[in-house]
């Protein structure tokens, strides 16, 4: 199993999703583009396609150009049957791919928040083994509409599109599902300016937030990589039936 991991920015790494990989052995081949602009050049080499989340806005071609392209390259992956998941701003430009609208500085979310099904979400196999009502993190500013032939499986007071689905198995979450309590720990280190003009006194909260919602949303969040491997892993079964059944 192959898998390619668009980075964005530093210092976002794959934490619960990187677990849910490694458990299933796959191969994690990553891409830069913010450095030096390489794409996969299709989706015939992998899998599946994860773009994670960054610092820039889904939109910002004059300064990052080459998001028109990774744009596409989501969008070729979900019209090959393949399992796509972008993470906060994977998910913009996944819903970028499909037409909605970018709406820049709308809603700022950051830190642990409740997040709702919506009904389709209580039976997409996403967002299986969760509550209907969880607990999630975030730390994103900008939103989107929900594309045309998308299906909305969650949704918070702040943002109406947390997750989504197009077709079979491509998926944005909103909000940072992979974003373990290691990981967490890390920015609040890296980031602590940036947090504290955000959120100002969070740091001196943190111990108290981290405890009534770390472990718990450690496995959610395991939980939710774990349902999107599964995803490729059917994908693999699929084809090998249909390579069997040619012979």
């Amino acid at each position: 199993m192959r898998v390619a991991v668009i980075e964005n920015m530093k210092s976002t790494p794959l934490g619960s999703l990187g677990t849910a990989l490694s458990e299933v052995n796959a191969e994690v081949e990553r891409f830069r583009p913010w450095i030096d602009g390489k794409l996969p050049t299709g989706s015939a080499d992998h899998d599946a396609l994860v773009v994670l989340g960054g610092e820039q806005n889904a939109i910002d071609d004059a300064n990052y150009p080459y998001l028109p392209a990774l744009a596409q390259l989501m969008r070729d992956f979900a019209e090959a049957d393949k399992a796509v998941l972008g993470i906060c701003l994977g998910a913009q430009i996944l819903a970028r791919a499909y037409g909605a609208e970018n709406q820049l500085n709308a809603r700022l979310e950051f830190g642990w928040h409740s997040v709702s099904k919506s009904v389709e979400g209580q039976t997409d196999p996403l967002l299986s083994g969760l509550a209907d009502d969880f607990t999630t993190f975030q730390w994103h500013s900008d939103t989107f509409t929900l594309p045309i032939g998308a299906t909305r499986l969650a949704a918070s007071n702040l943002a109406q599109n947390q997750a989504f689905r197009i077709g079979r198995a491509a998926y944005g979450t909103q909000f940072h599902f992979e974003a373990s309590a290691s990981v967490i720990d890390s920015w609040k280190g890296e980031f602590a300016a940036s947090i504290e003009q955000m959120e100002p006194g969070w740091h001196e909260r943190y111990e108290a937030l981290a405890a009534a919602h770390a472990a718990a949303w450690d496995a959610s969040g395991l939980a939710i990589g774990r349902n999107w491997v599964r995803m490729i892993r059917a994908e693999a079964r699929l084809e090998l039936k249909g390579a069997v059944a040619s012979r």
